[in-house]
């Protein structure tokens, strides 16, 4: 059975509308990419779609209430939910740098989640 599917390339800024041909549940070609990374992206997208995950989470004692954070990489598409349950129900302790791991294994995917901004501890 052969199936074509579309997607438009986040690889880059130009991003390409991407045509994948696909066999029997295999992808077997890629067009319309006008650079590596168009390739990559579909492969990757095809068989293993990953996404970034920014959220907030709560900081008491920060002098803001809510520290923004990101993972570190790419988690599995079909874990996101999960990832951002387990960030809401969490609670950091100020002062806060960007780039602290907060996380180092967010909802058991390996990856660690990081801050995002430095949160200073508010003055009581």
């Amino acid at each position: 059975m052969v199936e074509k599917q579309k997607l438009t390339c986040i690889g880059c800024p130009m991003g390409c509308s991407l045509e994948l041909m696909i066999i029997d549940g295999q992808l077997q070609e890629v067009n319309g990419n006008n650079c590596p990374r168009g390739e990559n992206y579909a492969r990757q997208e095809f068989s293993d779609p990953r996404r970034m995950v920014s959220t907030t989470v709560a900081c008491p004692s920060g002098l803001w209430p809510r520290l923004p954070v990101k993972t570190a990489e790419a988690i599995p598409k079909d874990r996101i939910m999960e990832v951002v349950r387990q960030l809401h129900r969490m609670e950091v302790t100020a002062p806060v740098e960007i780039g602290q791991t907060l996380v180092t294994d967010v909802a058991g995917t390996g990856v660690a989640v990081v801050a995002s901004r430095s949160l200073a501890r508010k003055s009581d």
